[in-house]
């Protein structure tokens, strides 16, 4: 194990022992303290990160429709005033990167926002221009999170990061996977590479990642962002014709949508889920899973058992 490896646990660690995340140490259910949003600290630094934030694939590819501009600015509101902070995105997302600039900036550049976006190209020298690109489009002169997504062109690109974050020019660094894809060579770069951050799939229905990936991300202190948290809707459009099971009043649900989030959020290697929705009454739902009870490791066995029987 490297020196930033140890130096991210001893963080972690320390982090988790004054941190306000009951639900990390506590052997049963835990709550959030009344009224406020649930985060978990970032391994590598210990800063606190909600653990809901929100995903811009396909919802915020809306061009200059300004009908649509102005109902996404109306979501990311709703998400900043509910607690919200990480906002995910990629240049493969079209024009999501120009929207979600053009809402911040409508929005006075909202305190808490956690910028992440990627780069995705195999040539080294466009992936410079990606970034500064990613730069300008959401306004920003420094983003929170570099990843290189789905691992394309990756070493080259790793070098990069790895230089601009230690000259100042971004905060985290990071690497993406989707879809359950490549998660050998995934596991090859979380055990080799000083990463802060990993993203991968994972939900109630695909677990996959519990396998390995979790535990190596623990153990190495990496956070873990969780994408497809529903499956790109099917999953939540397959629960839906359900109604809700009767243990989601003890960790406080009223929706499907904050089962499936608190299930993902409650791993304890999992740092933050990125549900993404062009609506603000789905992020309002979605948002819920932040906040109230969590399951304890039985209730998770007997939600994942449920949920694959509907």
């Amino acid at each position: 194990m490297d020196r930033s490896c140890v130096s991210s646990r001893r963080a972690f660690l320390a982090a988790l022992a004054v941190g306000p995340l009951p639900f990390f140490t506590l052997p049963g259910k835990a709550r959030a303290v009344e009224g406020q949003f649930l985060a978990k600290p970032i391994p590598s630094t210990g800063e606190p990160l909600p653990v809901v934030g929100m995903g811009t694939w396909i919802t915020f590819n809306v061009g200059d429709d300004p009908v649509a501009r102005d109902a996404r600015t109306d979501v990311l509101r709703t998400f900043f005033n509910s607690g919200g902070g990480m906002i995910d995105s990629s240049p493969m997302y079209g024009t999501a990167e120009a929207v979600v600039g053009s809402c911040l900036a409508r929005l006075d550049r909202p305190k808490g926002l956690f910028s992440a976006t990627k780069v995705w190209t195999s040539s080294t020298a466009e992936g410079l221009e990606q970034i500064a690109a990613s730069e300008r489009l959401w306004g920003l002169p420094r983003l929170d999170l570099l990843q290189v997504h789905n691992l394309v062109n990756w070493r080259d690109h790793l070098e990069t990061l790895s230089a601009m974050k230690a000259d100042g020019k971004v905060r985290y660094i990071g690497i993406t996977t989707s879809h359950g894809r490549r998660h050998a060579e995934l596991a090859q770069i979380m055990e080799t590479q000083p990463i802060d951050f990993v993203q991968l799939t994972y939900n109630i229905a695909d677990r996959e990642a519990e396998a390995r990936l979790l535990p190596l991300a623990a153990e190495r202190g990496i956070a873990v962002i969780a994408n497809r948290p529903f499956q790109g809707g099917s999953l939540i459009d397959r629960v839906e014709r359900h109604p809700l099971p009767g243990w989601a009043r003890e960790i406080d649900c009223t929706a499907w949508s904050q089962i499936l989030l608190k299930f993902i959020v409650s791993h304890p290697a999992v740092t933050c889920a990125i549900p993404a929705t062009s609506r603000v009454d789905h992020m309002e739902e979605n948002m819920a899973g932040g906040r109230g009870g969590m399951p304890d490791a039985a209730l998770r066995r007997r939600m994942a058992a449920d949920v694959a029987a509907l």
